[in-house]
């Protein structure tokens, strides 16, 4: 294996143990149709390095396992997260353009998901709006905080 194989796996796993620490330390905020998640905030290390992008996905598995989520969330809400990440990666070059895939994937996955498998009665529409609101939220303290 190599130096950089090595260094990978381990910010990967940095990445993953964090993700799951912030998500499950708040969960009253974490879950639910305005959900505000400080684990997401990490989402903007696919900027710096690609180890990241499944870390981040692991991370929100074991969140979502530990946070009590059900089945239909743990996987879609991951897969929202992966796909966030890895657009985030993919628009690594231009920081202002981050943001967008992240906070898109999670306002139109995760609001099906609070619909179908929580029963949250709240119109889609409405829940695409507040789960993005809650992603503005931690990505506008995220650019604040490193830009």
């Amino acid at each position: 294996m190599t130096k950089k194989y090595i260094t990978n796996i381990t910010q990967g796993a940095v990445i993953a143990a964090l993700y799951v620490v912030l998500t499950v330390l708040f969960v009253p905020i974490s879950f639910g149709a305005m959900q505000i998640r400080f684990s997401e905030m990490l989402t903007v290390l696919p900027m710096f390095t690609p180890a990241a992008v499944p870390g981040l996905f692991i991370g929100c598995l074991l969140g979502n396992i530990l946070g009590g989520a059900v089945i239909w969330d743990t996987v879609f809400g991951s897969l929202a997260t992966l796909i966030g990440a890895f657009g985030c990666y993919l628009l690594r070059k231009n920081r202002w353009l981050t943001p967008i895939p992240t906070i898109a994937a999670n306002a139109v996955i995760v609001p099906f998901v609070l619909r179908y498998a929580y029963e949250v009665t709240i119109a889609i529409p409405l829940l695409m709006q507040y789960v993005m609101i809650g992603e503005v939220i931690i990505w506008e303290k995220c650019l604040y905080r490193f830009f």
